[in-house]
């Protein structure tokens, strides 16, 4: 594919659509993938997929002590980043139907999904006009691999909000920039942005409100959207600067700081810096070697972090994106950099985006991206966990239209041109790999999708054997227990705190417990209960102290658990 991939011109009689004219056919297929995205996802969470643990009933735990008032957590229990907004969307849900629940946990951010669905087509639509291209985006984010749905859905801090509110950031620069005041449209002889209502004094401080308030509520939730902040402001810089010198400056200002207030007072409040436990848990502190940096980075990051992989492992041939992705940066850095840098013509219609303001936020989103694989690729984490840390890049499919969008331009140049041009080999080489590049994303992300469907029966069951685990303690009649990490807050959780566990290692010694008061509870208590999953170092530890002392504690198995109870 050349770099110098030109998008053709819609002409006079085939002017660019507009997002809310009649959808036709398109538009239909387009509402029929949105419904299977959410659909699927729906389904999953029917299914108890993806499969749950420890942190997500961290979560659900600060959702449940909101929703009764007994405490509103600014950070993730346990640590001094990460916020809790998710926390505080169950906790209505909670509320509602009378006690947590996983799946209670899960619908807003069903719903978050389904926000960054809409927003993700709606700037698809602004940056390109081409509804068949939003169409291929909705699908393509539709399919759901197993670390997409992860990110997506699990309450587990941070992912499931951050692409909304990238998506969102960068639709928002898109309708500022485009409505700027003194643009004018193609004969109106007025702004642009007053023709089109987006100039509308309300509505434009309107705007620059949200866009200040989801940029200070980020900081807050988790920073690694920051990338997608900057770039979307700089946007807003470049085109509005004089605006921001007014009153939509102080407002956005303002609504940045309401946005981000929970972590400016707790900063304050503590003298605490969010920014040194945020360095700390990237994995600053250790060292992994940058062979494997890279190689987690660059190589196993991409595919695993965007959707092309199966759960937990990437097959050779699914490491092709790792490939594709330098190219794809390349060449959307180049075509959005020559069109920034193209004349923008004198009028533009209302409604119309400006060619530059387009082209600046492609620009944008692709820098965006190329800042959030540099950074997870330096890091330690990309070296140390691969697997588990590739959702870091999660925010990277806010940038998939600005990514795609040369490709696809390639690709429609050619099915209109194929057979007037008979001699254009290298036109037609160059089509030809556009079209081969987008099928094969599909493909892959598709493959993905089913591989990560397969396990759904798993996890099912592995969440039947937890539920009967938790009734076995009620029957048992046992109150406080000790076990693992990534046991303690799931039984917690799942049992409405009528089972309190405190942490312990594969020693027995105490651990690292999240919610200090359940530690506490359970020292206090005559004669803690043990769980462990069998086969577990934890359970081979405490068969061996039942070898060693024989009577001291009775055994109580069920289906991949064993719970001892000390006489």
């Amino acid at each position: 594919m050349t770099v110098g991939v030109r998008e053709q011109p819609r002409g006079a009689d085939s002017p660019r659509p507009r997002p809310g004219a009649r959808p036709g056919l398109v538009g239909w297929l387009t509402g029929l993938a949105v419904l299977a995205g959410v659909g699927y996802r729906l389904w999953l969470l029917t299914q108890a997929a993806p499969p749950t643990n420890s942190d997500e009933a961290t979560m659900g735990l600060a959702a449940l002590h909101i929703a009764r008032g007994e405490d509103f957590p600014v950070w993730f229990y346990g640590q001094q980043y990460m916020g809790t907004l998710e926390a505080y969307l169950a906790a209505p849900v909670f509320a509602l139907a009378g006690g947590p629940s996983l799946l209670g946990l899960r619908l807003p951010t069903l719903a978050l999904y389904t926000l960054f669905l809409l927003l993700a087509w709606r700037l698809t639509l602004r940056l390109t006009g081409d509804r068949w291209f939003g169409l291929l985006m909705v699908a393509l984010l539709a399919l759901g691999s197993d670390r997409i749905v992860k990110n997506q859905l699990i309450a587990g801090g941070g992912y499931p909000e951050m692409n909304a509110a990238g998506a969102a950031l960068a639709v928002l620069a898109v309708e500022l920039a485009t409505g700027r005041p003194g643009r004018r449209s193609a004969g109106s002889g007025e702004p642009d942005g007053r023709a089109t209502g987006t100039g509308r004094p309300g509505w434009r401080l309107a705007r620059w409100a949200t866009w200040g308030f989801l940029a200070g509520l980020m900081l807050w939730v988790d920073p690694l959207v920051l990338p997608y902040v900057a770039a979307t402001g700089a946007v807003l810089v470049g085109f509005c600067r004089r605006e921001l010198w007014g009153a939509a400056g102080a407002l956005l200002g303002a609504a940045a700081v309401l946005g981000a207030a929970p972590l400016l007072l707790h900063s304050l409040l503590t003298g605490r810096n969010p920014l040194h436990a945020v360095l700390a848990a990237s994995g600053a502190n250790a060292s992994a070697g940058w062979t494997d940096r890279l190689h987690g980075g660059l190589v196993l990051g991409p595919g695993l972090g965007m959707g092309f992989c199966a759960p937990g492992q990437c097959a050779t041939w699914q490491l092709w994106w790792a490939l594709a992705l330098p190219l794809l940066l390349a060449i959307a850095t180049v075509t959005a950099w020559r069109a920034l840098r193209t004349r923008e013509p004198a009028a533009v219609g209302p409604g119309t985006v400006s060619p530059r303001v387009a082209a600046a936020v492609r620009l944008a989103l692709v820098l965006a991206a190329v800042v959030t694989l540099g950074a997870y690729t330096v890091s330690s984490s990309a070296g140390l966990t691969p697997v588990e840390s590739s959702r870091y890049l999660s925010c990277l499919l806010i940038s998939l239209p600005a990514l795609l969008w040369p490709v696809w331009a390639a690709a429609r140049h050619g099915l209109r041109t194929a057979v007037a041009d008979r001699h254009g080999v290298g036109s037609t080489l160059t089509r030809s790999i556009a079209v081969v590049v987008l099928a094969a994303t599909l493909g892959t992300a598709a493959h993905a999708t089913w591989q990560a469907a397969q396990t759904v029966p798993a996890t099912r069951a592995a969440e039947a054997r937890h539920t009967e685990l938790v009734s076995t303690l009620r029957q048992l009649g046992v109150r406080h227990v000790r076990a693992g990490y990534w046991t303690c807050n799931r039984l917690t959780f799942a049992s409405d705190e009528q089972v309190v566990c405190a942490v312990v290692d594969d020693t027995l010694r105490p651990g690292f417990d999240r919610y200090p008061a359940y530690r506490r509870e359970v020292d206090s208590a005559a004669a803690p209960a043990w769980v462990a999953p069998t086969g577990s170092p934890l359970a081979e530890v405490l068969d061996e102290r039942q070898r060693v002392t024989p009577g001291s504690l009775d055994l109580v198995t069920i289906e991949g658990w064993r719970i001892y109870l000390p006489r």
